[in-house]
């Protein structure tokens, strides 16, 4: 498992997806890894820097990794407080396969930046304010994108 852990790491850290930066918290540990994700364009966190942190299980693949932002977001799909909690599909236990690839973890969490799903919502107040005042959604992510992660 160990030597999976850091072929994915190689792969992430010499390849990332673009705007991602990955490295590990703890040389010793390959269990924790810094993520440094920009905000993509096209979206209000365009212009932030958000980090956040990915811990693989010591059964991963066979369970999923968890990842949580670091950097505070106003986003449905994760708890504006110091945990940073996201729900995400692919991370879910009933979807998360042991072919999955961190690789895909770091782009469907771009991707959920993108397009938020308010509908699996951990954070209510923010999915009724993208579902029902798009415009007024969006400049609370923007301002608290220039509060947080600049």
């Amino acid at each position: 498992m160990v030597l999976t852990r850091l072929q994915e790491l190689a792969e992430v850290t010499t390849s990332p997806p673009a705007g991602i930066h990955v490295s590990l918290v703890d040389d010793n540990n390959v269990h924790n890894w810094n993520i440094v994700m920009d905000g993509p364009e096209g979206s209000p966190y365009a212009g932030g820097k958000f980090k956040l942190l990915l811990v693989l299980p010591t059964d991963y693949p066979f369970k999923p990794p968890k990842i949580n932002f670091k950097t505070r977001i106003w986003h449905p799909n994760v708890t504006f407080d110091e945990h940073g909690s996201m729900c995400i599909g692919i991370l879910k236990p009933e979807a998360w396969k042991p072919s999955s690839k961190i690789l895909s973890v770091l782009t469907a969490t771009q991707n959920l930046l993108l397009e938020p799903v308010p509908d699996d919502a951990v954070e209510t107040t923010a999915a009724n304010s993208f579902k029902e005042d798009l415009a007024g959604f969006n400049k609370t992510a923007k301002e608290y994108t220039k509060k947080y992660a600049k």
